[in-house]
């Protein structure tokens, strides 16, 4: 028996046992206060308050579900997006984000569905830091795993932890929590290479989703001067195989 043949009987007779458990994975956290279904409703008590300003980046409506701005009655809320549209009160680009507001800072920046489509993420996310207050969260759920869409402008896919590297603790920012939602069962097509076909692919999520707070500002803060074992934390690269 090949090598390949035997991980494909494996794994078709693992997940024949397991159901869909086979298509988890061990070491990669389900979200669950920020879950896909559910970071909405902790946003809203989160941030629905007097005082407190939220800003949404990518706001315009474009899948026709509920607005957060209905929601947030108490709250001032401002919709930023790229086009003008439904729900936009500020037409601009993310990375450029902070020279639209001349100081201005809010108290939560939030964004749904559109780091994917960010041609520049690491930027970005840099932009919207420098627009928190000090104690503000930033929250970002976007795709780990999904079907190509919106092309041309669909760049990049991430995993919570890549979320966790684009807000850190370098720029000031400290995870509350990360994790992925919505589990995907998947397997190589007859249009993959030979050896593949057939295969079972476990560890595939379509969501992710980081919520972190501003423990401080950093004024400074350029990329090339951020160590990477800063951003490892004491982790490293797993162990080859023996």
């Amino acid at each position: 028996m090949t090598k390949n043949l035997y991980i494909f009987l494996r794994d078709f007779v693992k997940s024949l046992i397991l159901g869909d458990k086979f298509y988890l994975h061990k070491d990669v956290p389900l979200s669950k206060t920020i879950a896909h279904d559910k970071w909405q409703d902790y946003l809203i008590e989160l941030a629905n308050k007097n005082h407190w300003k939220v800003l949404e980046i990518g706001s315009r409506e474009v899948t026709g579900v509920s607005l957060m701005r209905k929601r947030l009655v108490n709250a001032e809320y401002v919709g930023f997006d790229f086009y003008p549209g439904n729900n936009v009160d500020v037409i601009g680009d993310v990375h450029k984000l902070s020279s639209y507001f001349n100081g201005e800072k809010f108290d939560l920046i939030f964004s749904s569905a559109c780091f994917e489509h960010f041609a520049m993420p690491w930027i970005a996310s840099q932009e919207m830091v420098k627009l928190l207050k000090i104690g503000g969260y930033i929250f970002v759920e976007t795709h780990y795993s999904y079907s190509s869409h919106e092309r041309p402008w669909h760049y990049f896919q991430f995993s919570e932890k890549a979320l966790e590297v684009l807000f850190n603790r370098e720029m000031g920012i400290e995870c509350v929590e990360k994790g992925v939602s919505n589990p995907l069962i998947a397997r190589f097509s007859k249009y993959a290479v030979k050896y593949l076909r057939g295969r079972k692919i476990p560890g595939l999520y379509c969501h992710s989703e980081f919520l972190g707070k501003k423990f401080k500002d950093v004024e400074d803060f350029n990329w090339y001067n951020v160590n990477v074992e800063d951003i490892y934390r004491g982790t490293k690269y797993i162990e080859p195989n023996k």
